[in-house]
């Protein structure tokens, strides 16, 4: 799927995926949000039956 690789990539060098980027970037940096996040992973990862 080389075109939606080349599409991806166009977007992060756009000023809008630096924004997105930065973003996602400081909220990561966040204790709160990173914890919000792992507990998102999780039930996606063990939740469903699907191993």
């Amino acid at each position: 799927m080389p075109g939606m690789l080349e599409r991806i990539k166009r977007f992060a060098r756009s000023p809008q995926g630096r924004r997105t980027m930065e973003q996602a970037r400081r909220q990561a940096a966040d204790p709160r949000r990173r914890a919000q996040a792992q507990r998102l992973l999780g039930r996606f990862r063990g939740g469903h039956g699907h191993r």
